[in-house]
């Protein structure tokens, strides 16, 4: 199975069976941006994780979160910002768009404030790493020895399809949890086919201490980073404002006549049934797969509605009473 249709049907099961968000392909590094990508990553509800919801369904901007903007007098945008003045004016147009800011003139200058206080909405993320075919590991083992001594999620999981044996538990940090994960196998309860063995628990990681980033690799050393408690809380809130925003249906549908949306799992999916699994349409669809049938334009399905999938069978909502209430001053500003 491809690592793609593997982690989209484990992302479709989970969210059938865990409250909170879910999301694909997250950054996780501190002081290398990008060095380190997570899997899926999973959001656990905090204390006022509906005053989130209520607030807007897409992300918030970091630098607005951490601008001198409150909610009582509105202050002037550019004051506001510790930050390249080109950075603030994003984070100020695109949290206005979403609904965290709302903003007036005066003697032809901008002033912002907060719609309301960001709310403390999350608790415990979850990083799953992927790894359908153990045979075939590439930098499992530095990556996952990454996310244990860098610790900016509170667990971290490696899922499978493989047998696990013994030597490869022995490869891998003691605090990483294993999950086998069966598909053909699954109990007729798994109406989505799929089932998870856990072979091993997850250990908690020390989230809120400093971390160790593993930055180059050399013969006989390794150049790291010292990653303050600090830096991590604001990773970590990227990260669940990442998820928050982003989901996990974050894939096409491949225009061909033998693939079709398969809803068989309560999620829809790209399936191909000429390969016979889901596909990932950006790399392999298109003329010179042996099974792709060209459709017109007319002839195509109409596109899954996966904006509505998510606000139906998630606690995410896509249009929140307080967005619609604050989107409709903003055209005046332009």
């Amino acid at each position: 199975m491809s690592e793609f249709a593997f982690e989209l049907e484990l992302c479709a099961h989970l969210e059938s069976r865990r409250e909170g968000i879910l999301a694909r392909q997250l950054g996780a590094s501190v002081a290398d941006p990008g060095g380190r990508i997570l899997d899926v990553v999973c959001v656990e509800p905090g204390p006022a994780f509906d005053d989130r919801v209520a607030l807007s369904s897409a992300a918030v901007p970091d630098a607005a979160i951490e601008a001198d903007v409150g909610t009582g007098r509105a202050r002037y945008w550019k004051d506001a910002f510790d930050c390249h003045p080109d950075r603030a004016r994003r984070a100020v147009d695109r949290a206005c768009e979403v609904g965290f800011f709302e903003r007036e003139r005066r003697k032809g200058r901008e002033y912002v404030r907060q719609v309301a206080r960001y709310p403390d909405w999350y608790d415990r993320i979850i990083g799953v790493e992927n790894k359908p075919d153990l045979g075939r590991p590439g930098d499992l083992e530095a990556q996952l020895r990454t996310d244990v001594s860098l610790a900016v999620v509170d667990e971290i999981i490696l899922a499978t399809e493989s047998y696990v044996t013994r030597a490869h538990l022995n490869r891998i940090p003691e605090a990483v949890g294993v999950w086998r994960v069966h598909r053909e196998d699954a109990s007729a309860e798994d109406e989505d086919g799929v089932e998870i063995e856990v072979i091993r628990e997850s250990d908690p990681l020390a989230v809120d201490e400093s971390g160790i980033e593993p930055l180059e690799f050399h013969p006989g050393r390794t150049d790291i980073a010292v990653v303050s408690p600090d830096a991590k809380a604001r990773k970590r809130r990227r990260i669940a404002e990442r998820a928050y925003g982003k989901g996990w249906r974050t894939y096409a549908f491949p225009a061909c006549g033998v693939s079709q949306p398969d809803d068989s799992s309560g999620a829809t999916l790209p399936y191909c049934a000429w390969k016979g699994r889901v596909v990932d349409a950006g790399s392999e669809c298109g003329p010179s797969c042996g099974g792709y049938e060209p459709v017109s334009e007319s002839e195509s399905p109409p596109p899954a509605d996966l904006e509505s999938e998510r606000d139906r069978r998630t606690p995410w909502t896509a249009d929140p009473d307080g967005k619609r209430h604050r989107q409709s001053g903003l055209d005046q500003f332009g």
